[in-house]
């Protein structure tokens, strides 16, 4: 096996013998959180960014990047300790790194890609790759690590992915960032469309266990399967439309967000005459579970200058893959989408003080 190249000197100074940082990193404990209104504690059995906080933050910088082609079990477990000793740290305000700056929420989420489960552990989830679907563009695919770092100052989130990304063990493969309007009492925001988006989520414990996280062996219980799709909108083709035909694309009133079957999302919905409500082509029918015979992803979706940062967390990748081929199948509003970045990855499971993030997985 090649020899990974050696840790930068901030991965040296995170590791083991870093007892002053660990003790600040246990300042990101949830009593420390619940008193603060700018932290969100780092720790807990599933890391933050995923359902906590909610509503989410307003800006998001994602980036994937490649590992060393010969990573190895014992370089990663320390580099994703320190990796995750850092994110603790800063999470929890004060650090120099921040320019002074409150944390501003600040959360970071990390998961590995579908080649480095596979070299670790082969039998995990998040050994599966996504396929290229109809319309995707291949220029920014996959990648070994995502770090998924949201604040709701986005200097805060571009000053803490520099921060945990400075060592040369790391090679960007693609980055993007964005944005969130404010959030609505159901959770959902707006989007550059117009229409709100995040609307039919899991949301009590019993749904999230269901859909959300995985519960097989204890190297992923906690943990979920990621996916991060980068889309590029025809924003200007699409607001061109009168307001009737954008509402038909998507399957719900722009104003109110309501379903154009009424009050209540009734795919069955019809005309006197015998045509659908929805019609059969609307965004809703097509990615809606119940159409596409899969679970319901937790959605953390953000707008971009391109046009949507789509976010998306499953126990099963299943989930997302069948919605995608349902959606490729007849979705009006994929005529205006296109795909210019896509990767998944199994997000490890939380981790605390005593528990490194990575820990749970085979030596």
């Amino acid at each position: 096996m090649v020899t990974p190249p050696p840790l930068s000197r901030r991965s040296v100074l995170l590791g083991a013998g870093a007892a002053g940082l660990l003790s600040v990193g246990s300042a990101c404990s949830a009593p420390a959180a619940a008193s603060d209104p700018d932290v969100v504690g780092a720790f807990g059995a599933q890391q933050a960014g995923i359902v906590r906080p909610a509503p989410p933050q307003r800006t998001v910088t994602l980036s994937v990047w490649d590992l060393p082609r010969g990573t190895d079990r014992a370089w990663l477990g320390a580099f994703l300790a320190a990796l995750g000793r850092r994110a603790a740290a800063l999470a929890a305000g004060g650090d120099p790194a921040l320019a002074d700056l409150p944390p501003s929420r600040l959360t970071v989420t990390v998961g590995l890609g579908p080649r480095i489960v596979a070299a670790v552990a082969p039998d995990l989830p998040g050994t599966q790759d996504l396929p290229v679907f109809p319309g995707d563009e291949p220029r920014d695919r996959g990648g070994d690590l995502l770090l998924q770092v949201c604040a709701d100052e986005p200097l805060v989130a571009a000053l803490a992915t520099s921060e945990l990304t400075a060592g040369p063990e790391m090679s960007l493969r693609w980055r993007r960032t964005g944005f969130r309007g404010p959030s609505s009492s159901d959770g959902s925001a707006r989007n550059v469309l117009g229409f709100a988006d995040g609307i039919v989520l899991p949301k009590t414990d019993a749904e999230l266990a269901a859909d959300v996280w995985l519960d097989g062996p204890p190297a992923v219980r906690g943990g979920t399967i990621a996916v991060v799709r980068a889309i590029r909108l025809d924003t200007a083709a699409f607001h061109a439309l009168p307001v009737a035909a954008q509402e038909r694309v998507i399957g719900r009133r722009k104003a109110t967000a309501e379903p154009l079957s009424g009050p209540e999302l009734d795919l069955g919905a019809k005309t006197p005459d015998g045509q659908y409500l929805i019609p059969a082509g609307a965004h809703v029918r097509r990615a809606h579970p119940l159409t596409v015979g899969a679970g319901v992803m937790l959605r953390r979706g953000y707008s971009s200058e391109e046009g949507l940062l789509f976010i998306s967390f499953q126990r099963d990748l299943r989930t997302f893959v069948a919605t995608q081929h349902r959606m490729s199948e007849g979705d009006a509003l994929l005529r205006y989408a296109t795909t210019t970045a896509s990767a998944t990855f199994l997000v490890l499971p939380g981790f605390g003080a005593d528990v490194p993030l990575g820990r749970t997985l085979p030596a």
